[in-house]
């Protein structure tokens, strides 16, 4: 704790941690003995709002939706979660300091002042302050320490394994993968599908839900494998499926064989890690350590370390933002006592005795010009060589009725997979066809994803509330629920399920477009006389193009 005053008010800052008993009770002491004309919080409007168990407000669809706002929020709400684990282990609630600072001016008749930036404005400049390999060791970090290895793994594994597949048809010769072993292995994925089912439907009512899925995958595995695969029983009916079908249904399945025993492997070597790390005793840790001056600095250069830019948003920008508050109160002739996170306090303390170094307040909000947003770049130069290609094509000799079957496969394709998946995932079905409709445009757009446009329909049925997070965590909590009726109650919270709906588009419209370059594309190809067939129209339709553009130009 520490004071900063001047001539006209004075300004008292209490360091906490948000998870400790011993800070609620310290600021509760503080706060009765200075009896301040204003308490000022480390909280902003929604947080203050939730802490008082007020109901907040439905999230803005356009919010919700925006940019990165949904990836934003899945950081935001697994930071919670971590803080929530934290608080059940310390049988303390998280922000119980917060809490017993504003019970404590309530009980005294003192002003409260809620000092801190909106946190969707902080989760925003967070998030785009921080790199791509950051955001992806964050989120991949607070996953594995907050769930599973191996679920986590095997569901890393499956999503690979869809890209795998594509990749598998396109240069699967190269390494050996030919059109025989495509079709014993579509065997054997026939057989496999048609086991499971038979075995799940037939242990409904003996088998609990994860043991009728762990029989159904086994038993399909085994007998598609030994079956199929082995003694190749299944190739009469491979025989009437077409090259093509064998071919897609081949390498997917072999590229999500890959995939899974790689996140199996990943998952378990992440289990084995974290078993052999020494375990911390919970129940020695000193909790007013975290309020510690030299254990919060060391905190504090350890996250600086790890992401200097989502440090200088989460922390500086934050620090500068309360400071020109508290700085605002103390030269009204406010005495205030303010409560911020341990962590906060010495750049407060700071500002408060050199307010002249304080960052104008509405530099610390609003959008921002960032680094060079190269995704976006790399995203821009693909869709302009896809809209090229179809462009160049439309220029040359290849015809109408080409390129209506072309973009006819293009759109249905898309449609199709980020509808179907929209739909499993839990969508209404308006949210799912507004996803597969618009699906074919934004497959090439960097600037746009069908999920978006599904999630904001969703949102008309079953709005979106941040108390939501409080329930997910609430969820992920209890480790005796049974996994069936964790997936089932998971998916009847909004929040939950709208980032289900939003990633199920967007992974099909992905998926579909890479079966359209890798398998149908190539078959139009065929048509035009093959692949230097295409170049040959492509190089017509720039000449043509050109003479075009010539022609009006002279």
């Amino acid at each position: 704790m520490s004071q900063e005053a001047t001539d006209t008010g004075r300004v008292r800052v209490v360091g906490t941690a948000h998870v400790s008993a011993e800070s609620a009770e310290k600021v509760q002491s503080v706060i009765e003995t200075e009896q301040p004309d204003v308490v000022a919080v480390e909280l902003d409007e929604g947080r203050y709002r939730q802490l008082r168990g007020d109901e907040p407000d439905d999230l803005a669809a356009a919010d919700l939706l925006r940019g990165n706002t949904v990836f934003q929020f899945l950081a935001y709400w697994m930071l919670s979660y971590v803080q929530t684990r934290l608080g059940d282990r310390f049988d303390v609630q998280p922000g119980a300091d917060m809490l017993a600072a504003i019970d404590a001016a309530d009980a005294i008749g003192t002003d409260i002042a809620l000092v801190d930036r909106d946190i969707n404005e902080t989760m925003r400049r967070f998030w785009n302050r921080m790199t791509q390999i950051e955001k992806i060791q964050l989120i991949g970090g607070l996953a594995v320490g907050a769930g599973n290895g191996l679920g986590i793994g095997l569901a890393m594994g499956v999503i690979a394994g869809i890209f795998f597949g594509p990749l598998i048809a396109l240069f699967g010769n190269t390494i050996g993968i030919t059109s025989t072993l495509l079709t014993r292995v579509a065997g054997g994925a026939l057989l496999a599908l048609a086991t499971a089912v038979v075995v799940w439907i037939g242990t409904a009512t003996v088998l609990s839900t994860e043991n009728r899925l762990l029989s159904a995958v086994g038993g399909g595995i085994a007998v598609g494998g030994i079956a199929g695969f082995g003694l190749g029983i299944a190739e009469p009916i491979t025989a009437q499926l077409g090259p093509l079908t064998v071919r897609v249904l081949g390498s997917v399945t072999l590229g999500l064989t890959a995939g899974i025993i790689s996140g199996t492997l990943l998952g378990e070597l992440t289990n084995v890690f974290r078993t052999q790390q020494p375990e911390e005793n919970i129940e020695e840790f000193d909790m007013t350590e975290m309020t510690d001056t030299d254990v919060v600095s060391a905190m504090m250069a350890e996250f600086r370390q790890f992401s200097p830019g989502g440090a200088e948003a989460l922390i500086d920008e934050r620090d500068a933002y309360i400071a020109n508050r508290l700085v605002e109160l103390r030269d009204q002739g406010q005495t205030v006592v303010a409560v911020v996170g341990a962590g906060h306090r010495e750049g407060i303390e700071r500002y408060l005795k050199h307010p002249d170094t304080l960052p104008p307040q509405e530099s610390l909000t609003g959008t921002q010009s960032g680094r060079i947003p190269w995704s976006k770049l790399v995203g821009g130069g693909v869709s302009a060589v896809v809209i090229g290609f179809f462009v160049l094509l439309a220029l040359s000799s290849a015809g109408n009725r080409t390129l209506l079957r072309l973009f006819g496969a293009w759109f249905l394709i898309n449609g199709i997979f980020a509808a179907g998946l929209a739909k499993v995932a839990g969508a209404h079905w308006s949210s799912s066809l507004v996803g597969g409709a618009i699906a074919w445009l934004t497959s090439i757009n960097p600037f746009l994803a069908p999920g978006w446009f599904t999630g904001y329909v969703e949102l008309q049925h079953d709005p979106v509330n941040v108390s939501d997070i409080s329930t997910l965590n609430e969820l992920l909590s209890d480790e005796e629920r049974p996994l069936g009726a964790l997936i089932t109650e998971l998916l009847e919270v909004p929040l939950f399920r709208l980032i289900i709906v939003v990633a199920a588009t967007n992974i099909g419209s992905i998926v579909a477009s890479t079966i359209f370059v890798a398998y149908l594309l190539p078959l139009f190809a065929l048509d035009l006389g093959g692949v230097s067939g295409v170049v040959n129209l492509l190089i017509e339709g720039a000449r043509n193009g050109w003479q075009i553009i010539w022609t009006n130009i002279t």
